[in-house]
């Protein structure tokens, strides 16, 4: 995979979504790190999924920030590479969200997107 590729399959995290991460994974025993994944479905075609888990799968990759650890797996990150995560706080609510430069349309709950 030659260095343009890598960087297109980069996903980082914004210091607000390692902060929140770090505040929910403290009040999880035995949680170690928040998965996000793409799965089929959702108003646009694809969705998100997150999910608090105890440990890594041979397949993901693991994206580390200031005591937060988010895992991706290959599949998903296929649909995310360039994407940062962040959390907003604001007037509308708390949430966590993908800004994916590969999606062409999304959703009003911002979980769910299409390519």
């Amino acid at each position: 995979m030659g260095a343009d590729a890598k960087t297109a399959m980069k996903v980082e995290m914004t210091d607000a979504a390692a902060k929140r991460i770090a505040k929910i994974l403290s009040a999880e025993p035995g949680k170690t790190a928040l998965r996000v994944a793409v799965e089929g479905g959702g108003c646009s075609g694809f969705s998100y999924k997150f999910d608090l888990v105890e440990a890594a799968n041979d397949d993901d990759v693991a994206i580390e920030k200031d005591g937060a650890t988010i895992l991706i797996d290959d599949l998903s990150l296929v649909y995310m590479g360039g994407s940062v995560i962040d959390f907003v706080d604001d007037l509308m609510g708390q949430s966590f969200q993908i800004r994916n430069p590969n999606a062409v349309a999304s959703c009003g709950c911002g979980t769910s997107f299409s390519i």
